[in-house]
């Protein structure tokens, strides 16, 4: 019989492995924030182990995301998108050193802007193509939940 945190690693790992592009890229967001918070949370709490783990795993994420954009497709979105990204880098770097709260904020207000932003064009890209008319519409749905969004590339085994 399978402990409890047996089970909820295969859960997670399932999860990820039947999710679309969509989904994971909106899952790394999330992880991000959560760890962003951690990292806070163990300043706030005089935890150091605890903002350490939380400033490198959301470091991780967010390395992670700058190097799958797809700067051919995306451009100048992707661009700006890697900037965004790497100056959250050096806030949560600079974190680590000072133990800056504001600047975990800062991060996490970014952060969860884009998660919002993503959802939100995730939406209007599912609303578009189910609303063509003859059932076009359903398989470009099928299809785009195979598909990344446009300024990402696939996510390696790592990711």
């Amino acid at each position: 019989m399978m402990n409890a945190y047996a089970q909820q690693k295969s859960y997670r790992q399932n999860q990820i492995l039947t999710a679309s592009p969509e989904q994971i890229l909106i899952m790394l967001y999330d992880g991000a924030i959560r760890f962003v918070r951690q990292a806070i949370d163990g300043i706030e709490n005089d935890r150091p182990s605890r903002k350490l783990e939380g400033i490198s795993r959301a470091l991780a994420i967010v390395a992670e995301l700058s190097n799958t954009l797809d700067r051919e497709v995306g451009g100048e979105m992707a661009e700006n998108l890697d900037s965004l990204y790497h100056f959250m880098i050096r806030e949560m770097t600079e974190a680590r050193k000072d133990n800056s709260v504001p600047r975990l904020k800062v991060v996490d207000d970014l952060l969860s802007d884009l998660r919002e932003t993503w959802m939100e064009a995730i939406e209007i890209n599912r609303r578009e193509t189910s609303a063509n008319p003859g059932g076009a519409g359903q398989k470009q749905q099928a299809d785009s939940e195979q598909e990344p969004p446009q300024h990402y590339r696939p996510l390696s085994a790592a990711g």
